[in-house]
């Protein structure tokens, strides 16, 4: 229906027929592909497929004005490429920050030109954050913000908002982090000039929260390993939970897509699934697979191991990004609901998954392992991040050393 190309860019009108609304329909899309990477741009238009096939010759008044829309739509994509291409500066970031500023100058625009292109991307956790990130500002702002509204002092009333609604620091500066991100890339595009920019030192800066201590000790973890489980469903959740323990604190993520072929020599080599994509250097992690890791496997894990298929049979391989995301953030909930109650019955408390990776940090800190270890085994790409990591639990240490110098009712 609409096809325009230029400079190695093509652009085309499309029914995404990969998922369909509650009413059966699938989304129409301006489908821009360049050096065979691929964006979708919603024209907020949703048809049935007969309807699509109907659309370019039908005297339908309704479809009529569909197309019309589309059409619309479709040439905004095309004068904004043509543009870029004008400047010799096109890539799908300046494309994207260009829409935005065409579609009404507005965050929300920006936002969800940033959610299609990180779900284009496979990035569904990623888009996820941005998703949750921009329902929290219409919430608070509506559904038209201008880059303009975001001052300093609007950043600190949607802080005091944010706090009224019971949101914790942790969510505040994930959303905060978001925001910024879309302004940092506002102003490299020009739509906002560098004096407009809200957040730094002198300006709105993220809070940083200190964070509550969640790493348990080595006693407490031996409590885990010798409970006894009521269902088989929690024996396996306490198990997987020992196993990211073990393995360098690896996230759920992580473990579900471990396959044999990370097997080698005795150890599992692997990258971190949340720091693959934005990291220069690719840091492979290294765990040795001790005795309680290889009876969890041989309990647990996938009875064919051929070296492509994955350890643990959570996924199959053939799932879509969104698929992938919805089982192991199945699993994770799961795993954290029986954990939770594994930690009350113990009388420990609240216990995650997140728990097992911070319990492994600390329990090689206070052993006396080398920061420097810890850190390559963490997958932290400098020192820094793990002095930052650790800063809390030594707090903790210096605290209860502390209190030993007054506890006179021990010494006497």
């Amino acid at each position: 229906m609409f096809d325009y190309s230029d400079n190695g860019i093509t652009v085309s009108a499309m029914l995404d027929t990969r998922r369909a609304n509650k009413l059966g329909l699938f989304p129409a899309k301006i489908r821009v592909t360049y050096q065979r990477q691929r964006q979708y741009y919603s024209t907020g238009k949703c048809l049935a497929e007969d309807d699509w096939e109907k659309l370019l010759n039908s005297r339908s008044r309704e479809l009529n004005e569909i197309r019309s829309s589309i059409q619309v739509t479709a040439e905004k994509v095309r004068d904004a490429i043509k543009e870029l291409i004008k400047s010799d500066t096109f890539s799908f970031e300046a494309l994207n920050k260009r829409l935005g500023n065409a579609t009404g100058d507005t965050l929300n625009t920006a936002f969800t030109a940033k959610i299609e292109s990180l779900r284009a991307q496979g990035k569904v956790s990623t888009a996820d954050w941005y998703k949750y990130t921009l329902r929290s500002i219409k919430l608070f702002a509506g559904k038209q913000v201008k880059y303009s509204q975001v001052t300093i002092d609007w950043l600190q009333r949607y802080e005091k908002s944010l706090l009224k609604e019971n949101k914790s620091y942790t969510t505040i500066s994930m959303y905060m982090r978001a925001l910024q991100v879309i302004i940092n890339e506002a102003k490299s595009a020009g739509v906002i000039k560098p004096s407009q920019h809200p957040f730094g030192k002198g300006k709105y800066e993220i809070p940083q929260h200190e964070g509550r201590n969640i790493a348990l000790t080595i006693g407490e973890i031996a409590k885990i390993v010798d409970y006894q489980c009521k269902t088989e469903t929690e024996e396996r959740c306490r198990d997987l939970w020992f196993f990211s323990y073990l393995c360098n604190g690896a996230n759920i993520t992580d473990i579900c897509k471990l396959k044999f072929s990370n097997i080698d020599n005795g150890e599992i080599s692997f990258y971190r699934q949340k720091t693959i994509a934005k990291a220069k250097k690719k840091k492979q992690i290294h765990a040795v697979i001790t005795p309680e890791m290889q009876a969890i496997i041989e309990k647990w894990g996938n009875s064919n191991s051929e070296p492509n298929n994955y350890i643990f049979s959570f996924l199959l391989g053939d799932e879509t990004p969104e698929d992938e995301r919805r089982i192991i953030k199945n699993i994770t909930s799961l795993m954290n609901k029986k954990m939770k109650d594994i930690g009350k019955e113990l009388g420990i408390g609240s216990i995650s998954t997140y728990t097992a990776r911070h319990s492994y940090a600390t329990v090689l800190k206070r052993s006396g392992a080398n920061m420097a270890y810890i850190s390559e085994t963490l997958g932290h790409s400098d020192l820094k991040t793990t002095e930052n990591y650790m800063a809390r639990f030594e707090k903790e240490e210096r605290l209860k050393n502390a209190a030993l110098l007054t506890n006179f009712k021990k010494a006497s």
